[in-house]
């Protein structure tokens, strides 16, 4: 039996807007069908043609391609396929955000969203790869992901896939040699210390962690106070009476003297540097999921279908447009067409620019949130 959401994917895969990989003879495709959870493997394309009459056939509720080149890629065995090459593919899920527990939907999309931007600093400020080389899609899901087709990566094996993995989360960085404390002046039993940082321009890491430690601290200078406050009451050991100290101390100078490589010697702001280091990282703990970008056979969303939980497309975010792209606006796909449903828990959520507020029972929707609801079984579709 075809179900509502079944048949709103194909009339949208009637006519898709797919985004083909390149070489995209060269990849085994995969997909998982409506009410399966088994993954059907092994599937090659030879035309564009062709790929879209196994969307319009199958009417997949998932589908994926693999980063790989294969000289067979619907061979039945690894072994069989031949593999010639790989993309470099970062996977952000915003499942693994530390905290996410107790994010919204939402704010889960925000947040891992800022985790793709600090990912694109690193590959193209440390990489050097240009904009060219690199493509980021939202999942559809809960994350990003970020598509890295330079030459001279696809044939990096696993371990040196896992070397860039460990340089942008940080691995093994020594965050203590980053501070260094100078003695300025020496009299008898008397020392006076410095405790130096790079400075903002520095190249790689050093840099970047720099840069981190100055947009903070002016980004509590130009918060309200309340904010600001809450903001220092979030680090561990830091509460309302130390950060309120914190707070009203900061000024313009001091911010002028790290910039000059001259960290603050108030304990507290001290305690706080190695924090500070680490929001300069891409987290490993799923920002980028780490398997995914050391696995050289990996499977990835195909750029422009659709995903089977949430209705939403995987969408294309051109890297001059990420700031300002919105899931819940950008990858829509179905019209606001009413939709009666019954809903099993309530629900809260805006899309394409709508605010919902839903208790559990019945309502009527439009179809691009019934889709979002259904694929989460949030809801069911009235007969």
């Amino acid at each position: 039996m075809t179900t509502w959401l079944q048949e709103q994917f194909r009339r949208y895969y009637a006519r898709p807007r797919i985004h083909f990989p390149d070489r995209f003879p060269r990849r085994e495709y995969a997909l998982i069908p409506f009410g399966e959870q088994h993954m059907q493997r092994h599937l090659a394309v030879k035309t564009r043609e062709d790929l879209q009459s196994l969307l319009e056939r199958r009417v997949p509720a998932h589908i994926y391609y693999s980063s790989a080149y294969y000289e067979t890629p619907d061979a039945p065995t690894m072994t069989e396929k031949g593999w010639m090459g790989a993309d470099l593919i970062f996977d952000l899920d915003a499942d693994h955000l530390p905290g996410a527990g107790g994010l919204s939907y939402p704010e889960m999309l925000a947040a891992v969203k800022q985790e793709m931007i600090k990912l694109l600093d690193f590959l193209q400020g440390d990489f050097g790869f240009g904009e060219a080389d690199l493509a980021v899609y939202f999942s559809g899901g809960r994350g990003y992901h970020c598509h890295v087709t330079d030459a001279r990566v696809q044939t990096l094996g696993s371990q040196e896939r896992r070397e860039i993995v460990d340089y942008i989360t940080g691995r093994g960085l020594d965050t203590q040699s980053l501070l260094q404390e100078r003695t300025v002046y020496r009299q008898g039993n008397i020392t006076q210390t410095s405790l130096e940082m790079p400075l903002p321009d520095e190249p790689g890491w050093r840099g970047k962690i720099s840069r981190e430690i100055i947009r903070f601290f002016q980004s509590l200078l130009d918060a309200p106070e309340e904010e600001a406050l809450q903001q220092l009451t979030q680090f561990e050991g830091i509460g309302p009476k130390t950060a309120r100290t914190i707070y009203e101390g900061l000024t313009p100078q001091r911010i002028q003297r790290m910039r000059q490589g001259k960290f603050d010697q108030f304990p507290y702001i001290k305690k706080m540097a190695p924090h500070l280091i680490r929001r300069s990282a891409v987290e490993l703990r799923g920002e980028p999921d780490e398997p995914v970008t050391a696995d050289v056979k990996r499977l990835i969303r195909l750029p422009g279908s659709l995903h089977g939980k949430t209705g939403l497309r995987v969408e294309h975010v051109p890297l001059g447009d990420i700031d300002q792209f919105d899931p819940l606006v950008d990858a829509v796909v179905f019209d606001d067409s009413p939709v009666a449903l019954t809903l099993k828990k309530g629900t809260a959520i805006s899309m394409k620019n709508r605010s919902f507020d839903l208790q559990p029972g019945s309502h009527t929707v439009p179809a691009y949130l019934a889709a979002l609801l259904v694929g989460r079984g949030l809801a069911t579709v009235d007969s």
